[in-house]
């Protein structure tokens, strides 16, 4: 959304005020919903308290998966949507979800098959070993369930000594390994942005504003402050979609309806470096089982290993990040499988937490609480406005969710849905190249018209998708050059991601609009000359330059584990 666009909103809503939908919560399911309904001709504001994406949405594994652990608890259904969201995913958004081999390591024959039939039927019941007979009939459920949409294999055995031959430094105690196919999501925060600026192109009255927060309600009437400039403004929505995830209670407190809808769970993730067993895995994830009962996985993410997750109760999500003791238990389960793997805490890069917006439940473990999801209707208080509180749910499935969310506003808003979603390609995804010989025309045009290297298109395409042209014609100015501390960048792609991607604080850019940090990459020379490009792009006088520089270097330490260390500062 550009400036101009967002000025031009903010002075129609001064004029009366009226907007069709207000969706509170830019994370994945706000998003979701606010390209499904935009694209209907619905007018929507969409606002978040921080950055889009900057919760939950940014901290998953970034799995995109049918959820096999969830046939131990009977829930087809889920599984079944979920795999079918899975197939339509890698269609939609093949330049961000790709496939991923998996493969399970297993220690016995016929462990778990009591577990599993307790835990079916709704009992109690730790599920530590997944032997080969339960694993059998799981991944053939599995199999059947996601048949439709299919774009991947079906799933195989191998014994134990092929098993090793393929992963050497797996534990050599086991039985066997099976290997199904899930996908991954190699950029999720630029996804969840894609979502957005296609809503935004779906309709010109629509509008997206993030560090947005709700004041109060009152009469129908949402007062709504601006958190960079402490400005306020008022709306009148026809409906409410509160989507703000692990803070959907405290929204609806600020809305004046007191509900406890949230159960919130944490979820921490490791991105360490370790070359051996990252070559090893050859695009691999290795999804296993520790002692507790917990699911756990490792994959290689950027050049290096992604590792999870916890699963912990908190009750506050404005303070969590990943502890030293999360840091520890991660590594050891991992050591459990990978005996021989010496990880250290010097070998983690970048790691991550967000509170999963698990339903309210009163149990003690927040892996018993289903991931599926539900939609809360509720009115303002002195209002007819309802407010649709959208509760639970995963990446994967948010297609899906928005679609159901959507159908009930149109319903309520007495309108009817125009376009479906279900093979509607996301952002870059559209006319992508997917075959060997469609790829090579694109990047041959590419080079031509922009004058880029070979070498250059492959990179903006593998991080912008068919956007990559809006990059590189952007991009092709005489006067631009590579970054001295990041040469895959340059300065005139990072002018145009905080010009045209809405860039509004430093933050963004480092931690959201570009892997940069989650891949490792952060140094305090580079967020200084990032900061530099942000500040001239962004017309930030000098003091809101080291403002920023200080809030990022904050966050890099406290939710990060990037110890940047404070040298010169930049003058504006």
């Amino acid at each position: 959304m550009t400036e101009q666009r967002r000025d031009e909103f903010l002075n129609r809503i001064a004029q009366d005020g009226k907007i069709s939908v207000l969706i509170i919560g830019g994370g994945i399911n706000g998003a979701g919903l606010f390209r499904d309904l935009s694209m209907q001709g619905v007018d929507c504001l969409l606002i978040d308290k921080t950055d889009f994406a900057a919760g939950a949405s940014a901290a998953p594994s970034r799995l995109i998966h049918g959820g096999i652990k969830y046939l131990e608890t009977g829930e087809f259904r889920l599984v079944a949507e979920s795999t079918l969201e899975r197939n339509l995913l890698l269609k939609n958004a093949p330049h961000f979800v790709q496939p991923l081999e998996t493969v399970l390591p297993i220690h016995s024959w016929f462990g778990g098959l009591i577990a599993s039939a307790r835990r079916f039927f709704g009992m109690k019941a730790k599920l530590a070993d997944r032997g080969i007979v339960i694993s059998k009939i799981g991944l053939a459920m599995y199999d059947f369930l996601g048949r439709h949409d299919r774009t991947m294999p079906r799933h195989r055995f191998a014994l134990r000594r092929r098993s090793l031959d393929s992963l050497p430094l797996l534990d050599p105690s086991i039985k066997a390994t099976a290997t199904y196919y899930d996908a991954k999501v190699t950029h999720a925060e630029r996804l969840n942005y894609e979502l957005v600026a296609d809503g935004l192109a779906a309709c010109e009255r629509s509008a997206a504003l993030n560090y947005v927060s709700v004041e109060r309600a009152e009469d129908g009437r949402v007062s709504l402050r601006d958190e960079v400039n402490q400005s306020r403004f008022a709306v009148t929505p026809e409906l409410i979609v509160n989507a703000g995830g692990a803070w959907i209670d405290s929204v609806n407190a600020a809305l004046g309806i007191e509900r406890k809808y949230i159960g919130g769970a944490k979820g921490s993730h490791l991105i360490v470096d370790h070359p051996e067993l990252h070559a090893q895995l050859q695009d691999r994830m290795v999804y296993y089982g520790s002692k507790d009962g917990r699911i756990s996985l490792v994959y290689p993410f950027m050049g290096r290993l992604l590792i999870g997750s916890t699963d912990i109760r908190v009750s506050d999500p404005d303070h969590v990040r990943c502890e030293d003791d999360e840091v520890t238990y991660m590594l050891g389960v991992l050591r459990d499988v990978f005996p021989r793997v010496a990880l250290r805490p010097a070998d983690i890069v970048f790691r991550y937490s967000g509170v999963r917006p698990l339903p309210y439940a009163d149990t003690a473990d927040p892996g018993d609480v289903s991931r599926d999801h539900v939609m809360h209707v509720d009115h303002l208080p002195g209002a007819q406005t309802p407010v649709f509180s959208l509760v639970g749910g995963k990446w994967t499935t948010f297609r899906g969710f928005a679609e159901s969310a959507a159908d009930a506003a149109l319903a309520r808003l007495g309108r009817s849905r125009t376009r479906s979603t279900r093979h509607e390609a996301i952002g870059g995804g559209r006319d992508f190249p997917g075959d060997a010989n469609t790829r090579a025309a694109w990047l041959g045009d590419m080079t031509k018209r922009f004058g880029v290297s070979a070498a250059r298109a492959e990179s903006l395409l593998a991080r912008y998708g068919t956007n990559a042209r809006d990059v590189a014609a952007h991009c092709a100015d005489d006067a631009d050059h590579a970054l001295a501390n990041q040469p895959s960048y340059t300065f005139r792609e990072i002018d145009y991601l905080c010009t045209h991607d809405m860039v509004t604080r430093l933050a963004d850019l480092v931690f959201r609009r570009t892997t940069i940090a989650i891949s490792g990459q952060l140094s305090d020379a580079l967020l200084l000359e990032l900061a530099s490009i942000a500040a001239s792009a962004l017309r930030w006088d000098a003091a809101r330059l080291q403002q920023e520089i200080d809030a990022t270097r904050a966050a890099a330490r406290t939710h990060h584990g990037i110890a940047l260390e404070a040298r010169e500062q930049v003058n504006d």
